[in-house]
């Protein structure tokens, strides 16, 4: 029997969803966290890494629950290629160090880089994978679209463990009950892009994790 997948994750919410595709860790959402989750599953023997989550959207096309799956994570001026460990791979993915909360910097990266998506892991599985050689690939579901202003709930919300902090919500909204209409957009999307990933996990776990098509 081969060795299992690993499948680095953000949020608690998401490994539920990756479990049926391999072993698990949560890094809590930022490049040092995701960095150590690899480096764990790697320790338990994994045949591949896959950065398994949402993004945030910069390609102006690209819609809630869309999913992307990138030939490339560009890590500062670095660039890795992904392997076919979950099918077809095509566009440029941006490694971000912190999180991209307004539509007027997501379309500047966009016109910089015509990267399709950005996110925080990423970035980290692929230079773990490479130090170990092993293939790795991602797997995201845009969360923010292009021309979303995120909430300043959602940039305090996760804690280390990938879980939603309701206290540290529930404080921001009190200081500025101006972003309910936002948040209320935004959970409704994650919620979207929780679906595609489920549906994408259901698809690759009844081919036995073979690749998407």
């Amino acid at each position: 029997m081969s060795a299992p997948l690993g499948l680095v994750v953000g949020l608690a919410a998401e490994a539920r969803i990756a479990r049926r595709l391999g072993l698990v860790a949560i890094g809590g959402g930022m490049p040092a966290g995701a960095e150590a989750a690899a480096e764990a599953l790697v320790a338990q023997g994994v045949r591949g890494l896959i950065s398994f989550g949402l993004a945030g959207g910069l390609d102006p096309a690209l819609r809630p629950g869309d999913l992307v799956i990138p030939a490339t994570v560009r890590v500062d001026a670095t660039d890795y290629p992904t392997s076919d460990l979950i099918g077809p791979a095509t566009g440029l993915l941006l490694a971000g160090t912190a999180i991209i909360a307004t539509r007027t910097a997501k379309q500047e990266l966009f016109r910089t880089t015509e990267a399709a998506a950005i996110d925080l892991e990423s970035g980290a599985v692929a230079q773990v994978a490479q130090r170990h050689n092993l293939p790795f690939a991602v797997l995201r579901a845009i969360c923010d679209p292009a021309e979303r202003n995120l909430p300043p709930a959602a940039l305090s919300a996760l804690d280390q463990q990938g879980a939603i902090g309701l206290w540290r919500v529930v404080a921001s909204i009190a200081t500025n009950p101006g972003q309910i209409p936002n948040l209320i957009a935004l959970a409704r999307d994650a919620g979207r892009a929780r679906r595609a990933l489920l549906d994408a996990a259901q698809r690759m776990n009844w081919r036995n994790t073979a690749p998407l098509s």
